[in-house]
């Protein structure tokens, strides 16, 4: 193993380590070497020279192209952390060099877009002006893999269950009821008693299958004795489902803080749902440190959540 010890500590690059990466994504010689710019000889000797140097077979030559090793596995897992890790580095070194103070990069799911972590990104600017911010919105499921390969910083939003947690630190923020939405020119939006009964004719607008709030949603709308129609749309932007529903005799579901929107006002229908999820909070990665803009970061969303609880959430009205 003296061998594998040293190459790994004295000899192993950068230039290794974006080999080991294009050949995992790609797991074909030629492919690597069109977008590295060489040619498949050079791709291939690349690859013997390192297997060699760390006395490794990395990866094995199938009908469908390279598979790797459970070796190349593990040092393809390095060499993608390694990489995310120079890159972040180059950032802030950047970033300083140019007078900013870091940059964040963070993950949000769309219910948590229009309240929560705008008012933290207000609470950010006021604190560090230089700081700045790349915001992408998608899903856990495309979100926690970035998160997790070092591409984010942290993710805001609400909390997975807690089986999808593996690797990941998190803070609860906010706890918000789930609440059935329409339109204010709705039929049922004038009525101050219902029945469960009375939401059998009308249209839904949906979380998508693939989202947190689905499953417990039906589940819990079946033991009431809705079950739902064919009749829906399914998205997960706040911005969609508000405007669909003020044209629209359809009904929602939308947590408090989004639900409560005193710009665009819907009608909160008098049923209660239990609690169908976990709280908004922000998770982040185990395995990396975190800069201090992240942890500046996450100190403002923890204030901007605060600041949210404190206001009263508004009377039930039509």
């Amino acid at each position: 193993m003296a061998q594998l010890d040293w190459y790994l500590q004295v000899n192993l690059k950068a230039r290794h380590l974006r080999l080991l990466v294009a050949l995992d994504d790609f797991g074909n010689l030629r492919q690597v070497a069109d977008i590295s710019h060489v040619t498949v000889p050079a791709v291939s000797k690349a690859l013997a020279e390192l297997e060699k140097g760390l006395g490794l077979e990395l990866f094995t030559r199938t009908g469908q192209g390279l598979r790797p090793t459970a070796y190349g596995a593990c040092l393809i897992r390095l060499a993608r952390k390694m990489l995310t890790d120079i890159h972040q580095t180059r950032d802030e070194l950047k970033a300083l060099s140019s007078g900013s103070e870091g940059k964040i990069h963070i993950g949000v799911f769309p219910a948590s877009t229009s309240v929560l972590l705008p008012q933290a990104l207000m609470l950010l600017k006021q604190r560090s002006p230089g700081t700045n911010v790349l915001v992408t919105e998608g899903t856990a499921v495309s979100l926690l893999p970035e998160l997790w390969q070092g591409k984010l910083d942290m993710v805001v939003g609400r909390l997975p269950s807690r089986n999808a947690m593996n690797g990941f630190e998190e803070k609860a923020l906010l706890e918000e009821p789930v609440l059935l939405m329409t339109g204010r020119h709705h039929p049922l939006a004038k009525k101050k008693k219902l029945q469960w009964s009375d939401l059998k004719s009308y249209p839904w607008v949906l979380p998508p299958m693939d989202s947190m709030l689905r499953d417990p949603l039906e589940r819990a709308l079946m033991e009431h004795g809705v079950p739902l129609s064919n009749n829906y749309i399914e998205t997960l932007s706040t911005h969609l489902a508000r405007a669909y529903l003020h044209i629209s005799d359809a009904i929602a579901v939308m947590a408090g803080a989004a639900a409560h929107d005193a710009s665009d006002k819907l009608a909160v229908l008098p049923l209660t749902l239990p609690k169908l999820v976990r709280p908004a909070g922000v998770l982040w990665s185990k395995n990396r440190s975190l800069s201090p803009g992240a942890l500046l970061m996450i100190a403002c969303l923890d204030e901007a959540a605060a600041m949210l609880e404190k206001k009263s959430a508004p009377e039930i009205s039509n």
